[in-house]
């Protein structure tokens, strides 16, 4: 089964579990680090997760891991919060994240860049409007090739 499947699989297994409870499947790795493989699980909910929650959610998939058993493979599996720094996988994590600091990477330049740091002003499914300084950019959505929250120093 290819990396991808394995993601679509393990959110399909997990994803109606953590809803039922409050949280957001942030984000799924499944990776090689050296010789050994890793299933990473990325799990948050308003106000934060802490780390009991993260040890029940880790029990459930685990189970569900061993009783579906979709990866032949042995792997570690880790649940985790995505941190201050979380990723902004989808438009909807975007839309989230309107009035906070980020941190994103373009496809192609946009104005000779491809790095822009400030705070989210707004998003309206195909622009993000981010203030860097006293300037204002406009960043297509379609060129983001990654978007994150930053922590501001």
């Amino acid at each position: 089964m290819s990396r991808a499947n394995i993601k679509t699989v393990i959110e399909s297994m997990v994803a109606p579990y953590l809803e039922s409870g409050g949280f957001e499947l942030v984000d799924i790795e499944y990776v090689k680090e050296g010789s050994n493989w890793f299933l990473r699980i990325f799990v948050d909910k308003e106000g934060g997760i802490d780390i009991d929650e993260c040890g029940v959610i880790s029990e459930y998939i685990s189970e569900q891991l061993d009783k579906d058993d979709p990866i032949k493979d042995a792997y570690f599996l880790e649940v985790s919060s995505p941190g201050a720094e979380r990723p902004l996988k989808k438009a909807e994590d975007v839309h989230k994240s309107v009035g906070k600091h980020v941190f994103v990477t373009t496809y192609e330049p946009i104005g000779k860049l491809k790095e822009f740091e400030g705070k989210l002003l707004s998003f309206d499914g195909e622009q993000m409007v981010v203030e860097i300084g006293k300037k204002q950019i406009e960043i297509p959505y379609a060129k983001v090739a990654s978007a994150r929250l930053a922590i501001v120093f």
